[in-house]
């Protein structure tokens, strides 16, 4: 008496092993979309905190040059404000001071490229990854509004490239009074 026995295989169909492809593939994707979306937001951080640096920097500037009594109050103005006003108002391209040592006023020079530590960090050693970031995509504006006779709030803002190619902006505000 010979009894056969019927061996059941076992393993994957073709259909399942499509399947299970397809769900690693689509994972991968997913995976690579997240890596895609780090490198740009990477590259939208450092524009946000250059056009923060700068704006701060404008402000530090004014705040500098009234407290060593090198600016007066009278002249911490729009120029198109019709008085003695030093400060060019509207968007401009953003400008590094110029010898007045003020950010935004009529003899600043062009933005000076920054620059940053590339890919592997650092800006220094025998292998050095400098990276320079253009500012002529940056803009600036200076808008000084007299709040009342002794006091005028400093409003600096910086546009910037953001992500997706959409325009971002930066804006600090301050007080400076007729007071030191």
């Amino acid at each position: 008496m010979s009894h056969t026995k019927k061996r059941k295989q076992s393993g994957f169909t073709l259909v399942e092993a499509m399947i299970s492809m397809a769900v690693v593939t689509i994972g991968l994707i997913g995976i690579l979309a997240s890596f895609a979306a780090a490198l740009s937001s990477t590259g939208a951080v450092q524009y946000s905190t250059i056009a923060r640096q700068k704006a701060t920097e404008t402000l530090e500037s004014i705040y500098t040059e009234r407290q060593t009594a090198e600016l007066s109050f009278d002249k911490i103005q729009n120029i198109s404000a019709g008085g003695p006003g030093i400060f060019v108002g509207g968007m401009v391209p953003l400008t590094d001071p110029g010898p007045d040592g003020l950010d935004g006023t009529i003899d600043d020079v062009p933005a000076a490229p920054i620059a940053v530590p590339g890919y592997t960090g650092s800006q220094t050693g025998s292998t050095p990854s400098t990276q320079q970031i253009s500012l002529t995509s940056f803009q600036r504006q200076i808008s000084i509004i007299d709040v009342n006779a002794n006091l005028r709030q400093v409003n600096v803002t910086v546009q910037y490239p953001g992500p997706n190619g959409n325009a971002a902006t930066y804006t600090i505000q301050a007080l400076i009074s007729a007071y030191r």
